[in-house]
């Protein structure tokens, strides 16, 4: 492979795991992803929580759009702005997600920045999703969101202060940030 050019895309490879590669696989995608399950909704919202480049941002949510994973929703007519909500294609990659992140804490170090709960009996997630108390496998809308011993007490951007606190899966956010402050996309 000694100066060969690496491929852009899995076109050689049928597998399912390509395919959803090809649609998730680039930096930063999961992460959009995650953020949106989390309750991100607005273009700022995104970008200031990630620090990520506004070009990549853009091109992201354009393609899980396209993928219909987000679905682009005007929620402001005059300057017109948008906001981005997850689909329930978008929602089916929540266990993706919460594998990745439980792997991630156990292979590669960490304390649990958030922890996860059955809203209906207040009882820890088992890391399959499953509820070790009712021993039903939670949907999203069902699970609060709390923090976890390794998650920043004191963080700088208005999203993270926003997330600090318990709460459901998939309900927008609100930040204290002033409207002055958002871009229309």
């Amino acid at each position: 492979m000694d100066g060969m050019a690496l491929g852009k895309d899995y076109a050689t490879q049928e597998c399912s795991i390509a395919r959803a590669l090809e649609v998730v696989g680039e930096r930063w995608t999961l992460l959009v992803i995650r953020d949106a399950l989390y309750g991100v909704r607005r273009y700022n919202d995104f970008l200031v929580h990630l620090g990520i480049p506004r070009a990549v941002l853009a091109n992201r949510l354009q393609t899980l759009t396209a993928e219909g994973i987000l679905d682009k929703r005007r929620y402001q007519e005059s300057p017109p702005r948008d906001e981005y909500v997850v689909t329930d294609r978008g929602i089916a990659l929540w266990p993706v997600l919460r594998a990745l992140g439980i792997w991630g804490r156990e292979q590669l170090g960490g304390e649990p920045m958030r922890t996860f709960w059955h809203a209906d009996c207040g009882t820890e997630l088992s890391p399959h999703g499953a509820c070790p108390a009712c021993g039903t496998l939670v949907a999203p809308h069902d699970i609060d969101m709390r923090p976890g011993p390794g998650l920043d007490p004191d963080p700088a951007d208005p999203v993270s202060r926003a997330l600090l606190g318990p709460r459901r899966l998939l309900q927008p956010i609100e930040t204290e940030q002033p409207p002055a402050q958002r871009r229309p996309v």
